[in-house]
């Protein structure tokens, strides 16, 4: 087959090289910290060009998600709407420059913040253009609801905004950059994307699954989740982490509440189904940790949040990267003309999230002394479950659907 053929399968549908470089992303972001992890504790000797912790906010929050983001929404935004399907010509060069930006950063974590810096303004052109192909399906499309693609679209411009502002603290080394970058992608972007993607596709993929089973979607649960994240965002760039908890058990509550409504437990019984329901749940989960350390620092009057970064890591871990390996493998799936089924190996990979957020959650939790043993064990078991899927996958991104369908 001719390069010219490659690159057209390649580049047949949007989620093809998005999820491709997410696919190779998922382990270059887990080697790193591996390692960055190993420096910290002397376990190897190694300096790094700039701080390892805003890198890995970087990696995690700008590197990972937005493939899958992207991938995801530029591939089922226009059918939301009932709009013509994207071109080409508008999400090729994006997800090029994603790849090109996400690669020279890594480059930029040995020689310097000046490649870092031109890695990052990559990343950004590639985010406003694919920005810019949303923005011609919301404008073009006349849906008489767009509230989801509406909010979303507003949640990515955010990110543009967080990524910009590192871009900014990598050239003037002003911290207030930085905090906004880490706080407002997590509060401001990620939160409300996977939220209002929970929201949108859940409950319609519940519904299809489980006919007999009548699912609610109230309107309200999901105003407050966005207005409660909102809030816990502008506080923690306030500095006013004792009052977080105000906002974060109406957050936690609403999203219980959905984790109910939407039927948790009659999920079980379809895999594919039931990893959508298990990520969402942990978003209620995450936030009552939020909570109970904000209440915790709010009696005390102390300044040291007790239990760290469990709460975070339940967040991002347990919530966010278990709805972008279920929705990915769906989207993988029912994209590439195969079946739409959870096998052992894939149930496996579910699983193993599910311990991997499990093991870093503790590991802010337990006695010091262990802990950095458990951020290694909950990075191997990352690797070990990502590592199968993109070997898997991966192939899949390149070659024509199975069913012989175009796309």
């Amino acid at each position: 087959m001719k390069i010219s053929q490659h690159w057209h399968i390649f580049t047949a549908a949007p989620h093809r090289a998005m999820f491709f470089g997410g696919a190779l992303q998922s382990i270059a972001v887990m080697l790193w910290l591996l390692v960055e992890t190993a420096t910290r504790f002397g376990v190897i000797g190694h300096t790094w060009s700039d701080a390892p912790g805003a890198m890995h906010g970087y990696l995690m929050i700008y590197g990972l998600f937005p493939f899958f983001i992207f991938g995801f929404l530029l591939t089922t935004y226009p059918r939301w709407m009932n709009a013509r399907e994207i071109p080409a010509r508008r999400y090729v060069p994006a997800s090029v420059l994603l790849i090109l930006g996400n690669a020279g950063f890594y480059a930029g974590l040995l020689a310097g913040r000046t490649v870092l810096l031109l890695a990052v303004l990559l990343v950004l052109a590639g985010w406003g253009l694919a920005l810019h192909a949303l923005l011609r399906v919301l404008l073009d499309a006349r849906h008489p609801d767009k509230r989801h693609p509406l909010i979303i679209f507003i949640a990515l411009s955010m990110g543009w905004c967080g990524l910009a502002a590192y871009a900014i603290w990598l050239w003037s080394d002003n911290a207030a950059w930085l905090l906004f970058a880490t706080q407002g992608g997590l509060w401001f972007f990620l939160l409300p994307v996977f939220s209002s993607v929970a929201h949108r596709m859940i409950p319609f993929f519940t519904s299809t699954a489980l006919p007999q089973h009548r699912v609610t979607n109230p309107y309200w649960a999901w105003y407050i989740v966005l207005a409660a994240g909102v809030t816990h965002g502008l506080l923690r760039l306030a500095d006013v982490g004792a009052w977080l908890w105000l906002c974060d058990v109406p957050l936690a509550g609403a999203a219980l509440y959905l984790t109910h409504a939407w039927g948790l437990r009659r999920s079980f019984s379809i895999p594919m189904l039931g990893v959508l329901h298990i990520g969402f749940a942990w978003l209620g989960i995450a936030m009552l940790l939020f909570g109970v350390q904000s209440f915790a620092l709010f009696l005390s009057g102390g300044t040291t949040y007790i239990w760290g970064l469990a709460p975070l890591h339940a967040l991002t871990v347990g919530c966010f990267a278990t709805l972008l390996i279920g929705m990915g493998t769906r989207v993988t799936l029912g994209h590439s003309g195969l079946p739409m089924r959870a096998d052992t190996q894939i149930m496996l990979m579910f699983s193993g999230i599910q311990l991997a957020a499990v093991v870093r959650v503790l590991a802010d939790m337990l006695p010091v002394p262990i802990m950095h043993w458990m951020y290694f064990a909950a990075a191997m078991v990352w690797l070990a479950c990502f590592a199968p899927w993109v070997i898997r996958y991966l192939p899949v991104y390149c070659k024509p659907r199975a069913d012989g369908r175009p796309g």
